[in-house]
């Protein structure tokens, strides 16, 4: 990092924290609100599934495919979800073209480990041969505006897509696999929800800004099922949280779950 960039990081942190002690944040809004959350869904017409996220500036697109493939080893008789994250350069100065980067393959790991853990679909009915063939979900989530927080904006489209999603309707005759004509809802069973804050200081927030993430001594994302069960929690950042921070978040993450749930 240029000696530049660090010192406009440290004039920007100077600021923000100068503005959070007065219980509000750069843009108006108060430490535990979130900017304005959009949901579309149905956006692309190949996809089995499909949804478009705009929280605040930041911008995220999923589209799910769904086709037959081999199962995990380790689970033979069921289904595979499988997520990828691709930063588009258009969406960030920061963000070039090429394999992906630490930051790409976290967002993916942080989604799919929300999905899975919280069970979203009954993994062993998309089994059609146990042990060759199975069904296989792709969860491919593109970033297209960055101005922070893609974790719950990607995890908040990946759900909407999957609820939307109809897969194709295989069926096995005689040890084969054959294409019929139907297709069927993929039967979504939870809605599992990602809530993010940073922490500045001693300050937690919620939601966090693209400055606000630059700045940060450390982040944690909890998400959430509808029967407020904790599913995932992912820390970053180079500070740690008390347990009594963990636990406030923890709180808030269960009220703001709630609220964003009401948009899908």
């Amino acid at each position: 990092m240029s000696s530049r960039h660090n010192i406009v990081s440290r004039l920007k942190r100077k600021k923000i924290k100068e503005v959070i002690t007065s219980g509000k944040r750069m843009d108006g809004r108060s430490l535990e609100d979130y900017r304005e959350i959009v949901v579309k869904t149905g956006v692309l017409e190949k996809a089995e599934g499909s949804a478009e996220v705009l929280l605040g500036n930041t911008r995220v697109l999923v589209g799910v495919k769904i086709g037959i493939g081999h199962p995990f080893e380790d689970t033979p008789d069921k289904g595979v979800l499988m997520c990828n994250a691709e930063f588009t350069p258009i969406a960030s100065p920061n963000f070039e073209p090429g394999p992906p980067r630490e930051q790409s393959i976290e967002l993916a790991r942080v989604v799919d480990r929300g999905l899975r853990s919280a069970e979203i679909v009954d993994f062993s009915k998309l089994s059609l041969i146990p042990g060759k063939q199975v069904y296989l979900i792709h969860v491919d989530l593109y970033v297209l505006n960055y101005d922070g927080n893609l974790i719950d904006a990607s995890a908040l489209a990946a759900i909407a897509a999957l609820k939307v999603a109809k897969r194709p309707v295989y069926k096995v005759e005689e040890g084969e696999i054959k294409l019929t004509k139907r297709k069927q809802s993929l039967k979504v069973r939870k809605t599992p929800v990602a809530v993010t804050l940073v922490k500045i200081d001693d300050t937690l927030l919620v939601d966090p800004s693209a400055d606000e993430e630059e700045v940060m001594d450390a982040r944690l994302t909890v998400t959430l099922d509808e029967d407020e069960n904790v599913c995932a929690i992912q820390k970053s950042g180079s500070e740690g949280f008390t347990p009594d921070e963990i636990k406030k978040c923890i709180k808030i993450a269960l009220e703001k779950a709630a609220e964003n749930r009401q948009k899908l």
